[in-house]
């Protein structure tokens, strides 16, 4: 095949002259970190998913982190999450020590199964990292009820899920900490970047704290820091495009939206494609990529170097993480730990999908796609 001349990329945000105008006030203004430009997004955020308490840090991985720190988990603990998640779901425990214990999850959903969750609680188990994977909301009233029930600290990934609704209301309204994440490809990108959403003044305490080196909330000095923690700031720059993100997220989320649905009516009637979980009465998807899964005797790494052939950008979304080479090498996992996860993993592509995508890009996307099933 001939080197296609027509490029459809994975991702690309959606940044205009409303960024560039905030940008240009805080290069301006003189305050690059910890100003008012952070304080006024934090307030935004705030706001826009009816949490009190918001603190922006340098990643979601780094808010998961700390909430873990938060929850005192460490050496010995046992912690459970999704291993149909990036790695950052695990991760964030095993900076601190404890062991990752991998839950299956709903072939409905593709998130966590409450009912795996439950199975492998032991003695040592101590949290729960919830994921709400593709911005799809996770079980969170069963796995609240199941926390509640054995003790333990539940802790929301919500990095792929802001605008998403969970029984009618917004994600990071309902109780559990949580996080958000703004890498590029995400529904409010500001190249790198999230905050930590709590309802406990003491938790958002704690990680306004740690994410400045350990330094005291309560004042006392540049130099008076009063534990261990991270270099885990953001920049007003940063905060200056989120404020600009955040002007045109319900738009943007439409875009998804419309993007998303365009997309379903393309692939309805293609063979061997199965459509990612719709919303129901309890879930309303926020948009964050547009993953389909492939049937079981299609050659998935056939079809997406024929589409890269293609010019269309695709991606596995996700390998299992209990079978990344790391987690394989340190604690022995392999084939077979959650069947479910695995075949879907196995099976998930990513097409291109942003705001601004164009519906003739969408039309040769799925054109290139079914040519290269056939």
């Amino acid at each position: 095949m001939t080197q296609a001349t027509r490029r459809v990329p994975l991702a690309r945000p959606w940044i205009d002259e409303r960024e560039e105008e905030l940008v240009l006030e805080v290069l301006r203004s003189g305050r690059l970190s910890l100003g008012p430009t952070i304080d006024r997004f934090e307030e935004l955020i705030a706001e826009r998913v009816g949490a009190p308490y918001v603190a922006a840090v340098s990643s979601g991985t780094a808010g998961l982190h700390m909430l873990i720190r938060a929850a005192g988990i460490g050496e010995g603990d046992e912690v459970i999450t999704s291993t149909l998640s990036f790695a950052a779901s695990a991760n964030c425990f095993l900076f601190e020590g404890a062991t990752p214990v991998f839950a299956d999850v709903e072939r409905r959903s593709w998130n966590l199964d409450p009912a795996a969750v439950e199975a492998a609680i032991t003695e040592r188990t101590k949290g729960i990292v919830a994921v709400d994977m593709f911005g799809y909301p996770c079980e969170l009233d069963e796995l609240t009820a199941i926390a509640e029930r054995h003790g333990l600290a539940l802790i929301e990934d919500s990095a792929e899920a802001l605008g998403a609704e969970y029984k009618g209301d917004p994600i990071g309204s309902h109780g559990p900490p949580a996080v958000f994440g703004f890498y590029p490809n995400k529904q409010l990108a500001t190249g790198e970047g999230g905050v930590v959403i709590s309802h406990d003044e003491e938790t958002w305490k704690l990680v306004r704290s740690l994410r400045n080196q350990g330094r005291s909330y309560e004042g006392g000095g540049w130099f008076n820091h009063v534990r261990l923690g991270f270099n885990y700031r953001w920049t007003d720059v940063q905060a200056a495009i989120g404020i600009a993100q955040l002007e045109k997220l319900d738009r943007a989320l439409e875009l998804r939206a419309g993007a998303a649905a365009r997309y379903g009516e393309l692939l309805g009637g293609v063979d061997g494609v199965e459509l990612a979980p719709a919303d129901d009465a309890d879930h309303r998807r926020s948009w964050f990529v547009y993953v389909l899964m492939l049937a079981p005797e299609i050659d998935r790494a056939r079809v997406m170097a024929d589409l890269r052939e293609r010019g269309v950008d695709v991606a596995e979304y996700v390998p299992c993480i209990h079978l990344q080479t790391y987690m394989r090498e340190q604690f022995g996992f392999g084939e077979g730990l959650c069947p479910v996860a695995e075949d879907i993993a196995s099976r998930t592509l990513a097409l291109p999908f942003f705001p601004q995508i164009e519906p003739d890009d969408q039309e040769y996307v799925v054109e290139s796609l079914r040519s290269a099933l056939a």
